[in-house]
């Protein structure tokens, strides 16, 4: 974080125009997209598009105003509108996979892959426990596992291998370890423990335990997501525990060096692991670069959520039936948490498209041309 409470700005000339451009209607990457089979999910809320409709947890979005924005209203996803796996799924021309949980996800429905993120899961199994029921990300990998019966019923051993090593698994967690586990201490004991290094090399010790499993189940292209600048949420912001207009210095420079912990396990693993290919998504880049240029994207309101309750809408996130802000595509945040969709559409392009400073080694659209 710079003195006067802005992230560090990276300029993206020419990028701008063509996110815009290609806004209105999502221009997939080619016809050799074919080549990927299926998208494999794993994480929290961000990724989440229904799973926790069917646990017992308070952490739902199925209710309006979710879904605005949406075609199918109110359905799990965490958002005004489409999901980060929507818009990836259409930039890759696959269909988004459905989420684990429901029961009606068999047969060719999971074709396309499945969805196993679940809101208020993170990388520790305690993470997000006072929300109620989740799947943590080591119950997710369970859950791949025992997808994989489902799939041993519908293709060979050989065909099978071939569907897993082709498709690609996006991962985004990493972020309930800290807003909701370190950074409640009235909770959680783990900031009593452990200094912000430890913890970070647990989660990334940990993290890196969960990608191996995958790897060792046939699973061969990943990407990664860091962490983005939590800090600049609407929920950190309404803590108090910064000036007004600043985000919250001290909890950016926590996920720093987690997301440079990720980076360099992503450069050990294409290292060791030389038939798979790992990616680094750097989100702290990409929504920074928002949150310091919003007007550049047809944005101007960075400090408060569209719905919500409190200070900045941070301190409860949006309620059953509540009327949020009119003019949605003008806010970076929804939610307490939760980006708009026109953010998390900048984000899936630049996951898909961009140079190597979003997306480290290569990019989505790089790696399923594989």
């Amino acid at each position: 974080m710079m003195g006067n409470g802005r992230l560090e700005h990276v300029s993206t000339a020419g990028l701008v125009l063509v996110l815009l451009l290609c806004w209105n209607g999502i221009t997939k990457v080619n016809s050799q997209s074919a080549r990927v089979p299926a998208l494999f999910i794993f994480g929290d809320s961000l990724v989440d598009v229904g799973n926790n409709n069917f646990l017992n947890t308070m952490a739902k979005a199925n209710f309006f105003p979710y879904g605005i924005d949406f075609n199918g209203g109110a359905t799990g996803r965490f958002s005004n509108g489409r999901s980060l796996i929507d818009f990836i799924g259409q930039l890759l021309d696959v269909s988004p996979p459905p989420p684990f949980a429901d029961p009606s996800s068999v047969g060719s429905k999971i074709l396309n892959g499945v969805n196993f993120a679940s809101a208020s899961g993170g990388i520790l199994d305690e993470s997000g426990r006072h929300y109620g029921d989740r799947y943590s990300l080591n119950q997710q990998v369970m859950n791949f596992n025992s997808t994989l019966n489902k799939y041993r019923e519908m293709m060979n051993a050989n065909a099978l291998s071939q569907y897993l090593a082709k498709s690609i698994v996006i991962m985004v967690t990493g972020n309930n370890d800290y807003i909701n586990n370190y950074l409640m201490p009235a909770l959680y004991r783990t900031s009593f423990n452990y200094t912000a290094q430890e913890f970070r090399n647990i989660l990334i010790n940990s993290y890196t335990q969960q990608i191996l499993a995958l790897y060792n189940l046939g699973l061969r292209k990943f990407f990664l997501a860091g962490i983005g600048p939590l800090g600049c949420t609407p929920h950190q912001r309404a803590r108090g525990l910064s000036p007004p207009g600043r985000c919250v210095d001290l909890v950016n420079q926590m996920v720093g060096p987690f997301n440079e912990g990720l980076r360099s396990t992503v450069e050990q693993l294409n290292k060791n692991h030389p038939d798979a290919i790992f990616t680094y998504g750097n989100t702290y880049r990409i929504i920074g670069d928002i949150l310091n240029n919003p007007s550049a994207y047809s944005l101007n309101v960075v400090d408060r959520a569209c719905c919500g309750i409190g200070m900045y809408r941070g301190q409860i996130s949006c309620l059953p039936n509540q009327l949020p802000c009119a003019f949605r595509s003008r806010y970076v945040f929804w939610d307490a948490f939760h980006p708009t969709q026109p953010v998390i559409y900048i984000y899936a392009w630049r996951a898909v498209n961009g140079p190597p400073d979003d997306s480290y080694p290569i990019n989505i659209k790089q790696m399923a041309l594989l």
